[in-house]
């Protein structure tokens, strides 16, 4: 089912927004709306629209949703149950604008993250997907860009507790690229995190957005070696977002379980590095 806000549609937007949902917090998400309202709030007087996926098993009432999008050109696409994170982005491939932004439902933006990002899009035409500079809620920072990963660091990352980890410090660190400048723009990191991916939509498009074979966990991985192989990443920090997202291993065995079946799918793909 696809609910647009009865906005009239244009041929084509000049930034597009995909955010995918399940069983949200309505709270978080709401504080993702404001942070994105805002931040499109000064790009008039380009195009913008927004795309909710909602990937609750169950049809559910939206009135509480709508009220939220007031104001925004919006579609709600809903009812065709949990279809996974990368299938869940794909429903809306053939409508994405010139530019393309995936966002988490727990992602708050700084105003100007938007106006930033696409001034630096349109600056630097080699590059088809650019990364922010990321937070954690407590203010800590957050590592978005990765280089590629041995086994054993995602381990160590996910799942080893907080002494194993300080002992291997040092490989942590590097796995998170923390010795490169987080001031100044980077280029061509091997990986970066699927929260907030603003892509040219034609790249996008040329990937055919992210491989359905991930339900959940590694989509990102994926995407961003294959988006390497077509253009350029950049990591942006002038673009600044808060992020509350990660740890699978706290969430329950569910989240293990697909985190496991994510990366067997990953290394059957890509190179297995164990160490």
């Amino acid at each position: 089912m696809i609910e647009p806000n009865g906005i009239a549609r244009e041929a084509e937007c000049e930034i597009s927004i995909c955010i995918v949902i399940f069983k949200p917090d309505r709270v978080v998400l709401e504080r993702t709306l404001v942070s994105l309202r805002n931040a499109l709030a000064r790009l008039s007087p380009r195009l913008a629209r927004l795309y909710i996926v909602d990937n609750s098993a169950e049809l559910s009432d939206h009135d509480w949703l709508r009220e939220m999008l007031r104001g925004l050109t919006y579609e709600i696409i809903a009812g065709h149950g949990n279809v996974g994170f990368g299938s869940a982005n794909n429903m809306v491939l053939d409508r994405i604008g010139k530019f393309h932004l995936v966002l988490n439902p727990d992602v708050e933006m700084e105003p100007e993250a938007l106006e930033h990002g696409l001034a630096f899009m349109l600056d630097n035409p080699d590059c088809g997907l650019s990364t922010p500079e990321a937070f954690n809620p407590d203010g800590s920072k957050q590592y978005l860009c990765k280089r590629y990963p041995a086994v054993f660091d995602l381990l160590l990352r996910g799942f080893a507790p907080s002494w194993v980890r300080d002992y291997f410090c040092d490989r942590l660190q590097r796995y998170e690229m923390r010795d490169q400048a987080a001031d100044i723009v980077g280029w061509d990191p091997p990986i970066v995190s699927g929260c907030f991916m603003l892509f040219r939509g034609d790249v996008f498009r040329k990937l055919n957005g992210f491989d359905p074979r991930y339900f959940l966990y590694f989509e990102d991985f994926d995407v961003s070696l294959r988006t390497g192989k077509v253009s350029r990443i950049a990591y942006v920090p002038a673009i600044r977002i808060v992020h509350g997202g990660g740890n699978a291993a706290r969430k329950g065995p569910w989240h293990i379980w697909q985190f496991a079946r994510s990366a067997a799918i990953f290394y059957s793909t890509y190179p297995l590095k164990f160490f």
